[in-house]
């Protein structure tokens, strides 16, 4: 590789050195046909594939100095426009081809050197694409960019053709740097020539270029000179027309002043009616204003008194409850306690009718002058007095206790007939409950009878803010001049002879006839008439919320 690198500097040092001879003896500019131009674009591309790894992919090993070569995109942005140029550039299908062609644009750009000792100085990088000992990864390398620098004294016109590119052997030619001094100079001399006759072969081509330019100018001038006539005819003919529309324009100011005139009597009718009513309505307003405040502060009341009752209900439906079960208990003891009654009443009864016997039996023993049989039977009926007497002081005691028990009866049926008193106080609060309905449909009607007045306010507040609208309509918005608009205020497109101009008679701007095409009655114009698009959905929309 030490020989293979050796051997490479010395051919790129003498097809370096030929090229610059020979360019600098000729004293022109090199084109692709050059053999020394060629030779220096085969010794450089052996130079570069020297120690190129082979990368093996799906079809073959592939060997190609194109990819170190794009690296530079990213090294050098300058360089990003020939890398661009190569992509884009029809007919190279290798990558070799896209190789030549980088070199061939670097050298026209005179910057082959500058872009090679970028690349060379990225040694980390190189390492990717060539092996160790490779001439551009060793001094070799940097010793061939200097001898570029040397190239930039030549102007290179190259022609740089894809398929051109893609099949051209790389094979170098060492006869070219074999010649003997006297055939180089012959050699020179017929470059000479072969320059004076270039030369001579370049001012034809001049000249034929130079007389076809001269008849095409002659062409264009009589194109020119039927266009202009064609001109002049067209500008007498809109001359024509400018004149007929003056004419018109004269007309249209008349109508347009004597339309302004009747306008402005109409505003000031229109003026004064609507001061008019905006006095009523500023009277029926504060009218309107002093009723709600006090149908507001009824309204209030009520409210406050509603919710006393409601209160008032609950704690009466609470205690209705507690009644209600304390009646049942009451209902359960009274019937109990009536039992209780009619048991003792039989008891009661069965006692009186045995003291009555009793009683009928003590006077008939009484009447009977059995004395001395008693007096002899005293023995005998002193225990059934004795009897007798502790039955009548039994039944005496049991008299008291029913004559007690008659007396708890008759506290409780007082009892019975106060609770009963308190169901009575429960019908007073049923009445209450009603009147409460009564109370809550009244609000009902009084929150109607506001929603009302408040639909009638929003009614009178449209009515206000029309009549501002009329006003500022009246007062704001000026009659635009034809002069003042060449455009339509809406689409925007130009005036002409078959766009004309139209008065929107609501805001009083310009429009064309498809923006203004519709027609409303305005309260300053009776009659429907001519309105633009914003102006008519305007209209119609308030129109709509003042009739709902």
């Amino acid at each position: 590789m030490v020989v293979e690198r050796s051997n490479l500097l010395s051919m790129m040092k003498l097809s370096i050195k030929v090229l610059i001879q020979s360019s600098l003896s000729l004293g022109r500019t090199l084109d692709s046909e050059y053999p020394p131009l060629q030779q220096f674009f085969v010794v450089l591309e052996h130079c570069l594939k020297h120690g190129l790894k082979v990368k093996k992919t799906f079809i073959g090993q592939n060997k190609s100095i194109w990819a170190p070569l794009e690296l530079m995109e990213k090294l050098c942005p300058e360089s990003a426009d020939i890398a661009t140029s190569v992509r884009d550039m029809p007919g190279i299908k290798t990558g070799l081809g896209r190789a030549r062609a980088w070199l061939h644009l670097a050298l026209m750009q005179k910057k082959i050197a500058d872009y090679m000792k970028v690349l060379i100085n990225r040694r980390d990088l190189l390492g990717e694409f060539y092996d160790p000992g490779a001439l551009i990864m060793e001094e070799e390398g940097a010793v061939i960019v200097g001898m570029l620098v040397g190239l930039n004294v030549i102007d290179a016109n190259l022609c740089v053709k894809g398929e051109d590119l893609d099949s051209q052997v790389g094979v170098i030619d060492f006869s070219m740097y074999l010649k003997d001094p006297q055939a180089t100079e012959n050699t020179q001399d017929d470059s000479k020539m072969t320059a004076i006759l270039d030369q001579k072969h370049y001012i034809e081509e001049l000249n034929r270029h130079l007389s076809c330019t001269v008849t095409d100018l002659q062409a264009k001038m009589d194109s020119l000179e039927k266009t202009n006539s064609k001109l002049i005819e067209e500008l007498t003919a809109a001359t024509d027309r400018i004149n007929a529309l003056r004419e018109e324009q004269e007309q249209l100011k008349q109508e347009n002043a004597n339309i302004l005139q009747s306008s402005q009597r109409k505003e000031e009718v229109t003026l004064q009616d609507s001061q008019v009513e905006l006095e009523t309505y500023r009277q029926t307003r504060q009218g309107l204003d002093e009723m709600y405040s006090v149908v507001w502060k009824q309204y209030k009341e009520e409210k406050r008194i509603r919710q006393e009752l409601q209160k008032e209900l609950e704690l009466q439906i609470s205690l209705k409850q507690e009644m209600e079960v304390a009646m049942k208990l009451l209902e359960k003891d009274t019937h109990e306690k009536q039992d209780t009654l009619v048991a003792l009443r039989q008891q009661l009864d069965q006692v009186k009718n045995l003291n009555l016997q009793m009683f009928n039996k003590a006077q008939v023993l009484q009447g009977h002058n059995f004395t001395p049989l008693f007096r002899f039977n005293c023995c005998f009926c002193s225990p059934f007095r004795a009897g007798l007497e502790s039955e009548l002081s039994t039944e005496k005691e049991q008299r008291q206790n029913l004559q007690r028990e008659l007396h708890r009866e008759q506290d409780n049926s007082t009892e019975l007939r106060t609770q009963l008193q308190q169901l009575q106080g429960l019908q007073t609060l049923l009445d209450l409950r009603q009147e409460k309905k009564q109370l809550q449909q009244l609000c009902e009607e009084q929150e109607q009878a506001l929603q009302d007045m408040g639909l009638h306010l929003s009614q009178s507040k449209l009515k206000m803010e029309d009549f501002k609208e009329v006003n500022k309509a009246l007062k704001g918005h000026a009659w635009l001049k034809d002069d003042e608009a060449t455009q339509c205020k809406q689409c925007q497109k130009e005036f002409s002879i078959s766009r004309r101009k139209h008065h929107c008679r609501n805001c009083g701007d310009i429009y064309c006839n498809s923006c203004s095409s519709n027609e409303l009655a305005l309260p300053s114009f009776p009659r429907p008439v001519r309105v633009c698009d914003i102006c008519h959905s305007l209209l119609l929309q308030r129109s709509s919320i003042g009739s709902s």
